[in-house]
């Protein structure tokens, strides 16, 4: 049985986390760790987890977990891979995004260069809904012919949701990003606040792909609203176009038109969305047995991801197509508070 530990409990992913174990079979959550003790043992109560820890460290050297799963603020991600890789964890799932700017990607990203022993995911557990992962098979399988066009969007800003929006089109189309071209608009979201998440509040970009397939991108408040959703995080989307028919698939629906037959239905968000946790969970498992079952969710996929959203900044400030991989300029988040805050154009 896969030993696994929680770090961080105040925010909700944490307890999807937890309710995921409901359906996990090769896993248990052993022990958890948070800062605030109030808040430890409120959850940990909760979950019937025995093992509480305010230091992860000392969690880390007690416990022996198989799996770390991280649900804190971004800033600490580097911080917690070093320590898990240090004593010897066999794998993490840290919770999206990867990073927030491009000084702290740069700093992941050598981290990975070393090809650490540890193995690392990230929380996009969208990539494994029940009904998203049907229409992914069909577009892999051919169902839809050649790709043409992809659309994809989230109703929250870049930080927010953007990667997981990026990492659905890479699950519909697994082909590398070759330029990105982009516009921002908004400077509340890139003030002061307290999970550390920077980003404009309307984002649009072009994203063109090594095997020809062109993609629109757009987060927060110019992307579309989704049919029964109600809080602004249950407004992601993407829809894929192909030459005999399109899937369009969003957090509470799904509809194909493939061949002259179109098909359409509902689903319940929360219903799929611990199933999608737990299967993540168990897709780590298959890595840990066996080290060419390389989680579809894995690091250097995620850092490719965030260099496309810094691209996208860069592309908005610089008024120009950019091309990937981007090595990203300095102050970027800084850079595009400066120009949205004192009302200059920053397309």
């Amino acid at each position: 049985m896969v030993k696994s530990v929680i770090i961080g409990v105040s925010g909700g992913r944490a307890h999807h986390h937890a309710d995921a174990y409901q359906h996990v079979q090769r896993g248990v959550i052993a022990a958890v760790s948070a800062r605030q003790r109030d808040k430890l043992d409120e959850f940990a109560d909760k979950y019937d987890v025995d093992k509480r820890y305010t230091d992860y460290r000392e969690m880390f050297e007690k416990e022996k977990p198989d799996l770390v799963q991280v649900s804190t603020p971004p800033d600490s991600r580097l911080e917690i891979l070093l320590a898990a890789e240090e004593a010897g964890v066999p794998a993490i799932i840290v919770e999206k995004p990867l990073a927030i700017q491009g000084e702290d990607y740069l700093e992941i990203l050598e981290f990975a260069s070393r090809k650490p022993r540890i193995k690392v995911a990230i929380n996009h557990q969208l990539q494994f809904h029940p009904r998203r992962r049907r229409l992914q098979q069909l577009v892999l399988d051919g169902a839809i012919g050649e790709i043409r066009f992809i659309e994809a969007s989230s109703g929250m800003n870049l930080a927010y949701q953007g990667t997981h929006s990026l990492q659905a089109i890479g699950a519909f189309n697994p082909a590398a990003p070759r330029t990105v071209f982009g516009q921002v608009t908004g400077a509340k979201g890139l003030q002061p606040n307290i999970k550390e998440h920077y980003a404009p509040d309307q984002s649009l970009a072009a994203i063109e792909y090594d095997n020809g397939v062109q993609a629109t991108l757009r987060c927060g408040e110019n992307a579309p609203r989704v049919p029964g959703g109600s809080a602004i995080h249950q407004h992601k989307r993407i829809a894929v176009y192909g030459k005999s028919g399109y899937v369009h698939w969003t957090m509470w629906g799904w509809e194909s038109f493939i061949n002259g037959v179109y098909e359409s239905g509902e689903h319940e968000y929360p219903e799929e969305d611990v199933l999608g946790q737990a299967a993540m969970c168990e897709a780590m498992f298959d890595w840990l047995e066996d080290d060419k079952a390389v989680h579809p969710l894995n690091l250097e996929g995620a850092l490719v991801d965030f260099n496309v959203i810094l691209a996208l900044y860069a592309s908005a400030l610089n008024h120009r197509v950019i091309e990937l991989p981007y090595e990203p300029e300095g102050q970027l988040v800084q850079k595009l508070r400066d120009a949205l805050t004192d009302g200059r154009d920053a397309r």
